[in-house]
């Protein structure tokens, strides 16, 4: 249709071109001067728009999709202190690599230090955060101009695509009228016979600039050389952290399979849970070596290292331990080397750079000492802990990922929040054939915004979502809940409510009871009952392992959003942790000696 006036041409050609490059969702946050973008984004059917109130929330929100979909989300906001409350997620989408356009709306130049309302300094807001930021002149109509706004349109798009994907903020001045009302001698200062493509895009539908979005080189020369290498050292280990690359899990475990090296794998790295080879992937890590006596004889030569920084801190330490042993950090998104550890880092695609380096070795035996050695640590741990867990009858946080693996239908996606569920997903959660996406917010690891996130990934996903939270976490999103009842989610959320922050229990904070309730355990004495009700949500509160079962199940099932609450003890926590620690220490020392 033909714009009203230069706002609309303007935004209408930006969105055009957002579109054609491959835009499917956009998050948009009510406001009046955001009006043009947010008008033409409804008025362009092929984008999806999802409407919310609260702009943190929605922040979150788009960052889920963009999670799952691994493709660029927009959002949109109107100028002021909307802008600055997506700065957390902002944040997050460039520590976790995640493709995000943020659209923020803007006064124009001359009111900008004028007292006028709603009008902050938005130019770089987003500082070092950002990919590439870029401050839009207000509109006019000139065919040099709109095509500026296309080309730009199609460079933002195509640099958050762009690996490593991250956040990319356009600012868009806009002066009245904001409305779609008709402003004649707007569209007679300019003409599209003069340059139809600057004013209608190219005409067969294509971008305006099509930009390459490939992966980056595989690092051929550094393969040949390592090939060689690798023949001869027995005595390694592949550390895979979080990661999204698909094919990975298959061609990282086909490569453990021909060098003969166990596999410790971060629920994270999607390769726990899987059709893959997983017999020499292995789990329970973070539990046994916590026993630097029992492991300090697994001395690897080489350590293979995969995707982010893992979560499990005794795998850091046993790595650090190991300081002189040669790391190689293979990387297509970042320096994920914070003990600096790493001796010669490699840019390549983790999944061509499995396959290839498969192809060039010679299989070892199927099963060698030092990967058999491996495996017999992890039985002994895994029965130990299965044993524990089926010994613990009291609402354990930990075997609720335990219990969870044998709930989860094919292909569910499991969400982890951060501080203690993250880390009790990496403990308990067993490897298993069964095709689970475990994901998380672990570009920053904040705890706001994780129900918004699950959410938006739920928003787009095919299959059963799965989110497990802090109670602290849900307090800090509960406007995020807004999105469920909107637009119709389905998500079972199951939030461990134990009457604060229940990682600092595990910190030396915790021997100064003095200080420690106070200012760290934080009790704030809420259950989500009511909030569930506001937002017109399932909820169960359980007992025992009898009524989650019931509960989770019954959340699975739901054509909605579900809150399960499973009470908690802070103290009561941590002992049982150290209660499973200290069984399968014991069991790990008796059978070693046999």
């Amino acid at each position: 249709m033909k714009p009203e006036n230069r706002n609309y041409l303007f935004a209408g050609a930006f969105v055009d071109e957002l579109v054609r490059s491959g835009l499917r969702h956009v998050c948009i946050c009510p406001g009046s001067r955001s009006s043009p973008l947010t008008i033409s984004f409804a008025r362009n059917s092929p984008v999806k728009t999802w409407v919310h109130l609260d702009e943190r929330s929605a922040g979150f929100f788009a960052l889920g999709m963009a999670k799952a979909l691994s493709e660029p989300v927009a959002l949109v906001c109107t100028s002021g202190t909307a802008a600055a409350n997506l700065f957390p997620a902002v944040v997050e989408a460039r520590y976790s690599c995640t493709p995000l356009l943020v659209l923020t709306s803007d006064r124009p130049p001359e009111l900008l230090g004028w007292g006028a309302s709603q009008t902050i300094l938005q130019s770089r807001m987003y500082g070092v955060h950002a990919k590439w930021t870029l401050d839009l002149p207000a509109p006019e109509i000139t065919a040099d101009l709109l095509r500026y706004v296309r080309a730009t349109a199609c460079r933002a798009f195509a640099t958050a695509a762009a690996r490593p994907a991250g956040p990319v903020h356009i600012n868009l001045p806009f002066r009245d009228p904001l409305a779609p009302e008709e402003v004649p001698q707007d569209m007679a200062l300019g003409s599209s016979e003069e340059d139809p493509v600057a004013w209608s895009g190219r005409p067969d539908g294509s971008p305006f600039l099509q930009a390459s979005v490939d992966p980056m080189p595989t690092g051929v020369g550094d393969i040949e050389a390592l090939t060689s290498e690798l023949r001869g050292i027995e005595r390694g280990i592949i550390v895979c952290g979080p990661q999204w690359a698909q094919g990975f899990p298959n061609a990282v475990t086909c490569l453990a399979r021909v060098l003969g090296y166990p596999v410790l794998a971060d629920p994270l790295s999607q390769v726990r849970c899987g059709q893959q080879h997983l017999e020499s992937v292995i789990d329970n890590y973070d539990i046994f070596l916590r026993d630097i006596e029992l492991v300090t004889h697994l001395v690897p030569e080489v350590v293979l290292r995969f995707g982010a920084t893992p979560i499990s801190k005794p795998l850091a330490q046993f790595l650090e331990r190991h300081r002189s042993v040669r790391h190689i950090l293979v990387k297509d998104a970042g320096w994920h080397d914070p003990s600096h550890l790493a001796s010669e880092a490699i840019d390549a695609d983790p999944t061509r750079f499995c396959r290839e380096l498969t192809s060039k070795i010679d299989a070892k035996s199927p099963s060698t000492a030092w990967l058999e050695e491996w495996r017999s640590i992890r039985c002994y741990t895994k029965d130990a802990v299965e044993k524990s867990l089926r010994d613990t009858t009291e609402l354990f946080e930990g075997k609720v990922f335990s219990k969870l693996s044998g709930l989860l239908p094919e292909k569910a996606v499991l969400f982890a929040g951060n501080s203690m569920p993250i880390r009790d997903m990496d403990a308990f959660l067993p490897t298993t054939t069964k095709s689970v996406w475990c994901m998380a917010n672990r570009g920053a690891s904040g705890i706001d915004g994780v129900v918004s996130t699950a959410l938006g990934v739920s928003a787009v996903a095919d299959n059963a979502v799965v989110l497990v939270l802090g109670d602290l976490s849900l307090y800090h999103d509960m406007n995020g809940l807004y999105a469920a009842k909107r637009h119709n989610l389905r998500a079972t959320i199951i939030v461990l409510n134990n009457d604060g922050g229940g990682v600092f229990s595990f910190l030396p904070q915790a021997r100064y009871p003095e200080v420690f309730e106070e200012y760290f355990g934080t009790p704030h004495g809420m259950n989500f009952k009511a909030a569930a009700q506001m937002y017109g949500l399932g909820y169960s509160k359980v007992q025992s392992w009898d009524e989650f079962r019931q509960s989770v199940s019954r959340g699975l099932s739901a054509s909605a959003t579900t809150i399960v609450e499973v009470p908690g003890n802070r103290a009561k926590n941590v002992e049982l942790h150290r209660c499973v620690w200290s069984t399968a220490s014991e069991a790990l020392r008796a059978g070693v000696k046999r």
